[in-house]
This record gives C-alpha cells, structure tokens and sequence, in this order.
C-alpha cells in the first residue's frame, strides 16, 4: 500500500486515482477538523472540499518534506481561520458521534448538556486557541505537527494551550460546579 506521500506525488503526475485515495483516507479526519473549529455540518463540508481542491490544485508542486497529513491539516487549518473571520460560527446542540445506547436517558441529557456547554465556550476562544484545543484534544495531533500545521513554534502552541485550557476553566466554572 502506498504512503501517503507517494500518493500525493502520483497526483502531482496526473493520477486521478491516487487523489481519489488521499480523498478517501482523509476525507473524515478534514471535516471532523473543520466541524470541531466551525460547529456547522455545511460550513465543514465546504471547507474540508475546499481543501482537497487546493490540495489538487496544488499536487504538481507537492515536495514531502513533511508528513502529508500535516500538509493537509496545515490547509485545512487555514482554511478555517479564513472562514471565521468572514462569518462567525453557529452554535449547535447536536453531537457529531453518536452516544452509547448502553445509558439511561438522563445520562445521555447530562452528555448532550455537557457537549453544548463545552462547545460554546469553545467558540469564545480566540481562533487560533481554539484551532490548537482542537488538533490537540480532538484529533489528538502533537505539539510538533500542531507547531508545523500553524506554522508556530512549539512552544507557541504550549502557550495556546495553556491559555486555551485556562480560558475553557473559566467559561465553565458554573457548569463543572453542578
């Protein structure tokens, strides 16, 4: 099975294929990273299918220098912090997984109120905090990849961290006292 990379390198030769596959291997991990930063089903389609077209515009001059998933979550990530400057994101209530059918009713209202409460206070942080909370926490990426993908420094990304998890603290300092 081909590497990503030699993939991206065959779709720099013309191979519709090999960008069908890179499409298909992360497809989901683009939208969940858009969904997680945006919290709109549409505007994380949009954005991750915006990414794969730059992604394919942009085969021919592709050089593995770095992983391809970087490469790709450095695209999506920039795509993001566009899209938020230019419309702010929607709230919503409905959780992207799927809950355990093991759980009374009322667990699955306390995860459903927990999952609202933690959204919103995520869509108060800064973009680029909650781009880092997100590559982190979500898509459990490490300090290094989450530096290459925001074109930061690592300890930058600490300090976004530090920062987004302190400001998380505060906006639910009422919920997390229930």
């Amino acid at each position: 099975m081909p590497s990503d990379e030699e993939l991206m390198l065959a779709v720099g030769k013309g191979d519709l294929n090999a960008f069908g596959e890179i499409v298909f291997r992360h497809q989901h991990s683009a939208w969940n990273i858009a969904y997680r930063f945006l919290g709109n089903e549409t505007d994380a389609e949009d954005v991750a299918q915006e990414a794969f077209f730059k992604l394919l515009d942009a085969a021919e001059h592709y050089r593995p220098t770095a992983l391809f998933r970087t490469y790709l979550h450095c695209i999506v990530t920039r795509l993001c912090l566009d899209w938020v400057a230019k419309k702010q994101p929607l709230y919503t209530s409905k959780l992207p997984e799927a809950l355990d059918p093991g759980h009374t009713a009322s667990e699955k209202l306390i995860f459903v109120e927990r999952d609202l409460a933690v959204r919103k206070a995520l869509y108060k942080l800064p973009p680029n905090q909650r781009m880092a909370i997100v590559l982190k926490y979500y898509e459990g990426i490490g300090y290094r990849e989450i530096a290459a993908t925001m074109e930061v420094t690592e300890k930058a990304v600490e300090r976004l961290l530090a920062r987004g998890r302190a400001s998380l603290e505060e906006y639910l300092r009422n919920f997390l006292e229930k």
